[in-house]
């Protein structure tokens, strides 16, 4: 698995804390520019960490996100493309590109075709409304009729995994207008044809953000949870009744076609990130010292065996987990690219047995597969298991998964407060 991020938006979100620098490219090469800077640096931290990223054969599926990858020209990601190949950066299950509508349009059909000669066989697309009112709010660069475009612009394109993102609980959005969004992305937004996947998100005050800045300063009033819980399980309803499966609190899709790649994240599989402010998670053998490559449960599969081992104590041949960190600063980056030390701008932790765990149990929890019961009663506090499942905030997964426990769909929304009260 290999994420990259791309830190360059053409205008900042009114609700984003992600790092990003504003840039104004869009169009052809950036020779030169900050931009061109960015992608040396990036095929150079890409040679520094080749083994980690050609372990066993490479990671099985690659993510473009951001920022917005789309405001780089094809050019720029096929330099990426090719350094990855160039080191056994495999991306044959999936390899998916996040965009933004203003960029498919601005750039056209022969962008998106670009893209699937590329060997992007996924998109994920930021439309987050279809009312112009939030869009210009959430100071989105599109309108609705750019979106409906630019999803069009795809579909013609070839693309037939389209990912569409979408925001709720914003506390001027009536669920009216809510439902006509959904109902009109279910409905191919003109094409005909519904996207594969849907993730939706309820709105966040994230730190740092122009809406922190809204809210402390008394400019924005957050939804209260009732409107955002309704709105929540409108989507959830409208969804499954178009055949969606509903595998993660916040991501739905036609059966077979989750995302794979987040997927990982959510069984705690090891990644590589690179980039400005990319984080990485690694699992080396305690006794060999080396990246432990195998795919399924990874480390998770060992600790619930009782292998996992502290970092101080690696003579009973378990799993060592690690989390590393660029520095989220563009000019450091750039620095470091130009020294050879990568070094310099990463930071890094091993984690504990006890942080694996209770993160297996966080993201596990998250998803219609739920986790191992026996895991989840040799975490948590005697008889917390049982109360859970009493109470119904906990049931058993169905066959083949029936030694699993997950959070019912009716629960998913207070899923965080279930979390907090097990472990």
């Amino acid at each position: 698995m290999i994420y990259v991020h791309v830190p360059f938006c053409r205008s900042f979100c009114t609700y984003c804390g992600f790092y990003s620098e504003k840039t104004s490219v869009c169009h052809g090469k950036a020779s030169g520019s900050t931009e061109s800077s960015f992608i040396r640096a990036l095929c150079s931290e890409i040679g520094h960490r080749k083994d980690e990223i050609s372990v066993s054969g490479g990671p099985d599926t690659l993510y473009i996100g951001g920022g917005t990858p789309s405001v780089l020209p094809l050019s720029a990601l096929e330099t990426i493309v090719e350094t990855l190949d160039s080191v056994g950066g495999r991306r044959q299950e999936e390899f998916t590109v996040e965009v933004n509508p203003e960029d498919i349009v601005e750039k056209g059909p022969e962008y998106a075709r670009g893209l699937l000669r590329l060997g992007v066989n996924r998109v994920s697309m930021g439309v987050q409304s279809l009312d112009d009112r939030v869009l210009r709010w959430m100071n989105r660069r599109h309108d609705a009729a750019s979106a409906r475009k630019a999803y069009a612009i795809l579909r013609e394109a070839g693309f037939i995994n389209v990912s569409v993102d979408l925001i709720s609980g914003i506390s001027f959005l009536d669920d009216d207008t809510w439902l006509a969004t959904v109902d009109e992305v279910l409905s191919g937004m003109g094409t005909g044809v519904a996207p594969e996947h849907i993730s939706s998100y309820q709105l966040s005050v994230e730190p740092d953000s122009a809406l922190a800045g809204m809210v402390e300063s008394g400019r924005y009033s957050e939804a209260p949870d009732d409107k955002c819980e309704r709105q929540y399980y409108i989507l959830c309803r409208r969804l499954a009744e178009a055949g969606y499966h509903h595998y993660e609190i916040s991501n739905f899709a036609i059966p077979g076609l989750e995302a794979r790649h987040n997927s990982a994240y959510w069984r705690h599989l090891p990644y590589v990130g690179l980039g400005p402010a990319a984080h990485s998670f690694s699992v080396k053998s305690a006794q060999l010292g080396k990246k432990f490559p195998e795919s399924g449960a990874g480390c998770l599969g060992n600790l619930s065996a009782g292998m996992a081992v502290h970092p101080a104590d690696t003579g009973n041949g378990g799993f060592i987990c690690g989390r590393s960190w660029n520095s989220p600063s563009l000019e450091d980056y750039l620095a470091a690219s130009a020294t050879g030390d990568f070094h310099s701008v990463t930071g890094w932790e091993i984690l504990t047995v006890e942080q694996v765990m209770l993160e297996r149990i966080m993201l596990s929890l998250r998803t219609d597969s739920g986790i191992e019961e026996q895991v989840l009663r040799d975490f948590c506090r005697p008889g917390t298991v049982d109360a859970a499942l009493a109470s119904d905030v906990l049931v058993r997964c169905p066959e083949p998964a029936a030694s699993h426990l997950r959070i019912p769909e009716d629960r998913f929304f207070v899923s965080d407060n279930i979390i907090g009260e097990l472990v």
